[in-house]
């Protein structure tokens, strides 16, 4: 299975943007889908995290501002970037973790550059 991360870009502070990452084929018993980030001379952290039963979870960083989303019948999760931020500037990467966590996806990443 392969991660198809599209969305990232250029764009100026208070701007939006939505990331969309796609799987090449269905992914069964699926524990959460989520986004990381990584920014440049730091650690990657988490962003957002969605359930099998669509529980949700954010980092305080982007609480408010962003909403994580999923399409089960296109096996696509996406992020919905509002009121973006300098330091939201980061690769952007998203993450399928499977069978109790036996078996664990991730995209290629996609940038994210918030300046004006």
């Amino acid at each position: 299975v392969q991660l198809q991360a599209s969305g990232g870009g250029l764009v100026q502070p208070g701007g939006s943007l939505r990331l969309s990452c796609a799987a090449s084929r269905s992914i069964f018993s699926i524990n959460y889908m989520a986004w990381y980030r990584q920014a440049p001379g730091k650690q990657r952290e988490l962003v957002a995290r969605i359930t099998s039963d669509d529980s949700t979870n954010y980092a305080d960083s982007v609480k408010g501002r962003f909403t994580i989303s999923r399409d089960n019948a296109k096996n696509t999760v996406f992020l919905q970037m509002n009121s973006l931020k300098p330091e939201d500037t980061a690769v952007y990467y998203c993450n399928v973790v499977a069978r109790l966590g036996t078996t664990n996806y991730w995209g290629q990443g996609t940038l994210v550059t918030v300046s004006s």
